[in-house]
């Protein structure tokens, strides 16, 4: 971590804020190093216990979890229950590569999210909305629908309640999508 640790402090020099993988196959201190280095955010956290979870209570850096990484390299989910319990904003993404997580399809994540990682419904959706723009330090534009924000919605096709969207997770459930305030339909599968 020391190696991490001059890099992420070399980079604030040149003011480049830091976002970092960290205890993806490990405990590796990258949680404490990302929240010592004032990063944005740590993501992957596969590895989490109290001590990350304690580092990440008393600072502005925010846990970003991977489930569908999880799911592809058969590794132990993050213990996002956990880490809401204790006060923490977790945040969801899908870490979209070949390597380690071949899908950007997230509400996949978000089914994850509740079925793998014990999530709300509710709580999974604001990781994937606003918690993710926080993340990407997006969120007085982006995120939730607020006048003044960019119109970026999904309307779904008809479901009986918000839990039956991580439910229904090899279904495609949207219906229309507004980019940019703009009406689009995407092609049904």
């Amino acid at each position: 971590m020391e190696e991490t640790n001059r890099i992420l402090k070399a980079a604030a020099y040149y003011g480049l804020k830091p976002k970092i993988h960290a205890n993806e196959l490990d405990y590796s201190g990258g949680v404490q190093v990302g929240v010592a280095n004032g990063a944005i955010s740590v993501d992957h956290l596969e590895y989490t216990g109290d001590a990350e979870i304690q580092a990440l209570l008393g600072s502005n850096t925010l846990p970003t979890l991977l489930p569908s990484c999880a799911f592809f390299l058969g590794i132990p989910f993050s213990p996002a229950r956990k880490m809401i319990d204790a006060g923490l904003p977790v945040v969801l993404a899908t870490d979209y590569n070949p390597g380690s997580s071949p899908s950007s399809r997230m509400s996949f994540v978000v089914s994850l999210a509740c079925i793998k990682m014990n999530m709300l419904p509710e709580e999974a959706i604001n990781a994937a909305t606003i918690n993710g723009a926080r993340a990407m330090e997006l969120e007085a534009g982006f995120g939730s629908i607020a006048v003044g924000k960019v119109a970026n919605v999904f309307i779904s096709t008809p479901i009986p309640s918000l839990a039956y969207f991580p439910y229904a997770f090899g279904n495609n459930l949207v219906d229309a999508v507004i980019l940019n305030g703009k009406m689009w339909t995407p092609p049904r599968q």
